[in-house]
């Protein structure tokens, strides 16, 4: 294997959540109405875009490393997960401009776990070089994280409910929608690291 390559694999991927998480606290400082929407998709944009160069560090890691840390079609799926909330959380942002929403505090909750969801799976993730017995109890608790996104978006959803049909509430809705997919596929994430945990123990 060459040298430092396994470490390397790891760090883009930590790496890539840091921007990951760059653009959730992004994302949550524009919904609370702290932070210009157009200065924010600026940024957001950039955030994407060193997120989309940890990626192709990955892929090209992936080429030049004999012994992966763990199965690399699965370092592959995990990249391409975080890489797949990356752009949920960029296309939330660009909504929020589309749809001219108004600040409000319906999205914090979701934003606030969808943070502690992604710091628990970039902790997951440096765990398969330094600990890698670790590594499953790690993406499990990355999983109950990303689970309660999925709590949050169905409260905020029910207290919408509650109230007059109107077209501020669909708008609220259609963005929280794209919250709950950020839990989904920070759940998919999760679930890759599981599998390949599983499969390196094989």
């Amino acid at each position: 294997m060459r040298r430092g390559g396994s470490l390397a694999l790891v760090t883009s991927l930590e790496r890539q959540l840091d921007e990951v998480l760059a653009a959730c606290r992004l994302a949550h400082d524009v919904a609370a109405g702290t932070t210009d929407i157009t200065a924010a998709r600026e940024k957001m944009k950039r955030i994407e875009h060193k997120g989309d160069v940890q990626r192709a560090e990955l892929v090209r890691g992936l080429a030049g490393v004999l012994v992966a840390p763990i199965d690399r079609e699965d370092l592959f799926r995990l990249s391409r997960s975080i890489d797949d909330v990356l752009d949920n959380i960029h296309d939330f942002v660009r909504e929020l401009d589309l749809y001219e929403m108004a600040a409000t505090d319906v999205f914090s909750a979701p934003l606030e776990e969808a943070a502690t969801a992604i710091d628990d799976l970039r902790a997951a993730v440096r765990t398969i070089t330094r600990s890698p017995a670790d590594t499953g109890q790690a993406a499990l608790t990355a999983k109950k994280s990303a689970n309660e996104i999925r709590r949050r978006y169905d409260e905020e959803v029910a207290l919408l409910f509650q109230g007059p049909l109107s077209m501020e509430m669909l708008k609220r809705r259609e963005l929280l929608r794209r919250l709950d997919v950020v839990g989904l596929r920070l759940n998919e994430a999760a679930d890759v690291l599981s599998d390949a945990v599983v499969k390196r123990r094989a």
